[in-house]
């Protein structure tokens, strides 16, 4: 992503049928911006991570999974993912996020 450019986020990342599609905007030591395209009934798995991480919607509709707790996001709805709690991502319909994990 080039810098000092305007962009509209969702459309630099497509739809792809049964899948889940992922661009890294930007990647340094200390945290990654990547964008994501979820068709619908796709998913990330439970898993945890040592850094936090905010989902932005852009896009549909997800679902977010926190410590076991189901959270619905919708366009422009975020959610903070703390660090070492367990958290899945699941599309009900096709949905485009921004991750941001920070490492520190």
């Amino acid at each position: 992503m080039e810098g000092a450019k305007v962009v509209e986020l969702a459309g630099l990342v497509e739809y792809q049928d049964g899948s889940v599609v992922s661009r890294t905007l930007l990647k340094r030591d200390t945290g990654t911006v990547t964008l994501f395209a979820f068709d619908a009934g796709q998913a990330l798995s439970e898993h945890t991570a040592p850094f936090d991480a905010l989902v932005h919607v852009l896009d549909g509709e997800a679902e977010v999974i926190l410590g076991g707790t189901p959270h619905r996001l919708t366009r422009g709805q975020a959610i903070l993912m703390p660090a070492h709690v367990s958290h899945a991502v699941r599309a009900p319909q096709r949905f485009k996020m921004l991750l941001v994990m920070v490492r520190g």
